[in-house]
């Protein structure tokens, strides 16, 4: 039993952690080229969630919300996307009663197709007087399963990577993201990446893990 997973305790153990933060991870369920596997941004936020919940006693971490809003990548097979109104309804209902336990919420979102509904989640609980709030990490670099989110699996379950990692379209986010939106990763992307996985690196993958834990944690701190 991990002492900061909400699914390992009763209920009462529940009630007597209700003064502690609730991180809640938000992933998706998508496809991240030939080489990682589909869960990748829902491992990520689990990951640094866990991560966080190790070096402090005041978090609790809830079970992932492991599908998100992922339509630009539904022409690739296995993804399995709700979509931003299904998502912003699901976070709403699912705070609405988690603060009937946690007086504090916090949504860490790895996904960022889910940033939109993620945030307007937010506002309309803040509206409602709830203490809830989101982070997400600030990766930087290529925008999808290229370097770094090629590096952060081999960081976190190298097992998992299949292969060397292919090259996708390395234009920058900005000059695709015209197309994108109309035709969805498909239309710039043959192989579902958009950047270049070749370079990634283990060590790359931990600085950029130890970085977002740091930042992180950082986040729950100033909450007071």
């Amino acid at each position: 039993m991990s002492a900061a997973s909400l699914g390992d305790r009763t209920s009462p153990e529940a009630a007597a952690a209700a003064d502690r933060v609730l991180v809640v991870p938000v992933g998706a369920t998508e496809q991240h080229g030939p080489h990682l596997p589909l869960s990748t941004d829902t491992d990520l936020a689990v990951a640094l969630a866990d991560a966080v919940a190790r070096g402090r006693d005041d978090v609790v971490v809830a079970p992932a919300v492991a599908y998100g809003s992922s339509g630009e990548h539904q022409a690739f097979s296995g993804t399995l996307s709700i979509g931003r109104d299904a998502l912003l309804l699901l976070l709403v209902e699912l705070v609405r009663s988690a603060t009937e336990t946690f007086g504090r919420v916090l949504l860490v979102s790895t996904h960022g197709g889910n940033a939109a509904p993620v945030r307007d989640a937010v506002a309309l609980l803040r509206d409602e007087g709830r203490d809830v709030r989101a982070w997400s990490p600030e990766w930087g670099g290529d925008a999808h399963a290229g370097h770094v989110e090629t590096s952060l699996v081999l960081a976190l379950t190298p097992d998992r990577v299949r292969g060397g990692g292919p090259v996708g379209d390395r234009r920058p986010l900005r000059d695709v993201l015209p197309e994108l939106r109309r035709g969805g990763v498909a239309a710039v992307s043959a192989n579902g990446v958009l950047g270049d996985a070749t370079t990634a690196h283990l060590d790359a993958g931990r600085t950029l893990l130890r970085r977002a834990t740091a930042d992180l944690d950082r986040t729950i701190a100033r909450w007071g």
